[in-house]
Parts: structure tokens; C-alpha cells; sequence
């Protein structure tokens, strides 16, 4: 008897290492714990296994999981040649993605839609950076493809997604419960629930979600980091720092994180943090620049891991840094790391030395090209946030006060309405800190060492 994957598709391996694969692939797309280390014991147990390379290559360029990415590769294309059709299409579609090509992909779903994994990827979420720059394309490869499942609980909590993307909350919200009652340990489903909760402002009815679905149904989840990421979201917004503080200690320390987790969740969370109205002993970014390394830092595979090295490297107030970050982007072939990462890196680079009017100027320009970045309007508002810090730092209240009003337009915000009423009033340079955590009160101007005299 042939085997085949959860979706029906033959897979050319035997039944023990079919086994592992499907199982991984399941827990991958459910965002559960040690679908990785599965997938690889398929490879262990048929090294011939094709699908098995692929997708332990896809997880080492997308999650940074400590696999060689080239010989993955090269293993895939060598034992594709025994496979299906559609197995030598899906290693062939990853094998362009990684090259930062996504036409083989978006093709593949076209004639494979129930290639569930290649179809996570394509849109970009909690697990994938996505594969288009374009976010309605993304949202239409889903939809083209969901009918394939019928009432699969991971496409209705991927159709979630879509639809809090599109900011219409309340199917999101819809969708996401409607995929919860199926399978209550559903990742999809409860990041979409996440984000529908936290870009309507609702953020104490999120928040205690959140904080019992993290200890609960969630708990097995691989990227639980994110979750708890979420959750401190909401205590930012509502402005308990002593909370933020608490979820931090437990639940965020960069060692709790897997892959590029630490640099995602931790790192973003830590300069959000410095950043906001009154906070105080912000704890050191230093152990997450550490574990993310240099290679990420300054060569990172995606754009949306660039966007976070930016944030860190700036945090750290390394200049040199990135310096190197925009050139080596400025070099790549992918159209997004020359034309967004590159430009960020620079403009955050301006902001490392204190030229901070001229960073805010350049924040602002690139203000229209973030969403090609990936990952979640929630995400790539910290480019947002950095241009108000600048704002701020060089004196410009009025513009700081009119990016602050149209974020209240969006959603209610303690936070931001802290912000706000001190961004009204007249700030002295006196006021202002250079160090990251140092203790004393963070008021809206204040930055990280970066924005030293």
C-alpha cells in the first residue's frame, strides 16, 4: 500500500517514515512542540526521503532551526527524481523560495491546494514570513485553495488569519472560535483570535483569553513565546508595566525561546517596552543579540527577520552593525531586502547616531513599503513606534501627535494616549535619557543608548 500524507497526497518512503512526516507536518501546522525533531527522524529513518530534506531546509531558512540548509537542499533535488510529480514540483517550489523566488510556489498551489505545508508557508503568519510582497496575493492563494478542505479546522483558523489581515475582525473572530471548538490547541486559530482582540483595542477580554489558552488547550505549542508576546501586548497598551515586567521574568526570557523566536517576541517586546511613557529598568537586549548571532543579525534570510535585526542592532546601538545589515541587503537579489530592509537599516542607523530628525524623515518614506516586510500589522508597527521615538527625540511634538492620533483612530490605547499627553507638552533635552534601562522614567523622547548626545 502506497503512503500518503494527511491530505492524501503519495509520499515515496516507507510507512515508518511516513509516519514521522505526517506527524511532523501536523504539528508544524498546529504550531506544536518538536515537529522539527519528527520531521528529521522521518529523514533518519529513509534518508532517500525527499519531502523529508525539504522541509527540514524550509525550517532552517524560515525558523532558524540548526540544520544545513544546502546539503537539506541538495538531498531534496537528488532524491526528488524517485518521487511523484507533485513531489518533485513541492521540492522544486522550495527550493525557489529559498532563492527568493516565489513563482514555483504560488504555481504548486494552483494544482496542489491540499499541500497544506507549502500552503502555511505561502501565507505569512506565526510559523512563515509568507512568499509575496503583495498581501491580497496571499490572501487570494488561501482562499483559492481552502474549498480543498472542506471544514478542516486548520484552514478555517488559516481563513481566520486571512480575515483579521484583511481587518474584518468579526469574521476573523468567527472563524477563530469556529476552529477552536474543533481543535481547541489550534495555533492558527488562536494567533487569529490574538490579533482580532488586539487591533480592536480590546485588550482586557484578549488578555485574559490569552493568559488562560497560554496555561491551557495552548500550552504544547512550539512558538508559545508568541503567544505570551501577544499577551504583553495587551499590557503595554493598558500601561501595567509591573505586569509586562512579571510576563517577561516568566515567560519571555530569550532562553524560553525557540529558533528566531528570542529576536522576534523577546527582542521587539524589549524595545516596545523601553520606549513606552514611565517605564523604568528595562532589562538589557544584550542576551537576545547574543543567541540571535551575528550571521541573522547582519545575513538575515528574510525580510522579516531583517526587520527585527534592525530593531535589535539599533537597540544595542550598534552603528556598525547596520551599516552592515544595509549594505548586505542592499545587495541581495530579493527585491524587499534591497528596497524596505535596506532603507530601514539605514534610516535606523541615522537614529543609532542621534540624527534623529533625518531618521523620522526616512521612517516616514518608508512608512507605505512596511506590509511588504511580513509577518502582522501588530509586527511592523514597531517601525511606527520607532519613527515617534524620533519624532520625539528631535523635537517635532506636532508630527509626533498626528502619527499618535491616527494610531487611536485605529484602536484604544492607554499607552499611546500617555504618549500622546506628554508628546503635548514642551520636553527639555535635560529630560531626555541615553540608556537602555538605566531606571530613570522613559518619558515619550527617550530612546535606547541610541540616541545618546
Amino acid at each position: 500500500m502506497r503512503c500518503r500524507d494527511a491530505y492524501g497526497y503519495e509520499l515515496t518512503t516507507g510507512p515508518l517514515a511516513a509516519a514521522a512526516y505526517v506527524d511532523g507536518v501536523r504539528d508544524l501546522l498546529r504550531l506544536r512542540v518538536g515537529a522539527a525533531d519528527r520531521i528529521a527522524t522521518a529523514v533518519a529513518l529513509d534518508p532517500t526521503f525527499a519531502l523529508g530534506h525539504a522541509a527540514l531546509a524550509l525550517l532552517g531558512h524560515e525558523m532558524c532551526v540548526q540544520v544545513d540548509i544546502a546539503a537539506r537542499l541538495a538531498d531534496a533535488r537528488l532524491h526528488a527524481a524517485r518521487g511523484t510529480e507533485r513531489e518533485r514540483s513541492h521540492v522544486h517550489a522550495v527550493e525557489r523560495h529559498l532563492q527568493g523566488d516565489a513563482a514555483p510556489l504560488v504555481a504548486h498551489l494552483a494544482s496542489y491546494p491540499r499541500d497544506a505545508l507549502l500552503l502555511s508557508v505561502a501565507m505569512p503568519t506565526i510559523a512563515f514570513a509568507g512568499v509575496t510582497d503583495v498581501p491580497e496575493q496571499a490572501w487570494r492563494i488561501v482562499e483559492a485553495a481552502a474549498p480543498a478542505y472542506g471544514d478542516d479546522p486548520w484552514i478555517t483558523g488559516l481563513m481566520a488569519f486571512v480575515r483579521q489581515e484583511q481587518r474584518r475582525f468579526d469574521e476573523a473572530m468567527e472563524l477563530s472560535c469556529r476552529s477552536l471548538a474543533g481543535e481547541p490547541s489550534g495555533g492558527h486559530a488562536a494567533h487569529a483570535r490574538a490579533h482580532a482582540h488586539y487591533e480592536t483595542g480590546d485588550h482586557a477580554a484578549g488578555l485574559a483569553w490569552m493568559d488562560a489558552w497560554i496555561v491551557g488547550d495552548g500550552a504544547a505549542t512550539d512558538s508559545l513565546t508568541h503567544f505570551s508576546w501577544h499577551a504583553a501586548l495587551h499590557e503595554l497598551s493598558i500601561g501595567d508595566l509591573d505586569a509586562v515586567r512579571a510576563r517577561y521574568d516568566a515567560q519571555l526570557q530569550p532562553r524560553h525561546a525557540v529558533g528566531c523566536r528570542a529576536l522576534v517576541d523577546s527582542g521587539s517586546l524589549l524595545f516596545r517596552w523601553a520606549i513606552t511613557p514611565d517605564a523604568v529598568d528595562v532589562p538589557s537586549i544584550d542576551e537576545v543579540v547574543a543567541l540571535t548571532g551575528r550571521d541573522v543579525l547582519e545575513r538575515p534570510g528574510t525580510a522579516f527577520l531583517g526587520l527585527h535585526a534592525a530593531v535589535a542592532l539599533l537597540a544595542t546601538g550598534d552603528q556598525a552593525g547596520l551599516r552592515s545589515l544595509a549594505r548586505w541587503c542592499a545587495d541581495h537579489p530579493g527585491a524587499t531586502h534591497r528596497e524596505v530592509v535596506a532603507p530601514l537599516a539605514t534610516a535606523l542607523g541615522l537614529l543609532a547616531a542621534g540624527r534623529c530628525s533625518a531618521a523620522a524623515d526616512r521612517l516616514a518614506a518608508l512608512s507605505s513599503s512596511t506590509w511588504r516586510l511580513g509577518g502582522s500589522d501588530a509586527q511592523r508597527e514597531i517601525v511606527e513606534e520607532a519613527r515617534i521615538a524620533a519624532l520625539l527625540r528631535a523635537e517635532r511634538y506636532d508630527e509626533a501627535r498626528q502619527v499618535l492620533d491616527a494610531r487611536l483612530d485605529r484602536r484604544e490605547s492607554p499607552r499611546d494616549r500617555r504618549w500622546r499627553d506628554q508628546a503635548a507638552r514642551i520636553w527639555s533635552p535635560s529630560t531626555l535619557i541615553s540608556t537602555f534601562g538605566s531606571g530613570e522614567a522613559a518619558g515619550p523622547p527617550s530612546m535606547a543608548p541610541v540616541l545618546a548626545e
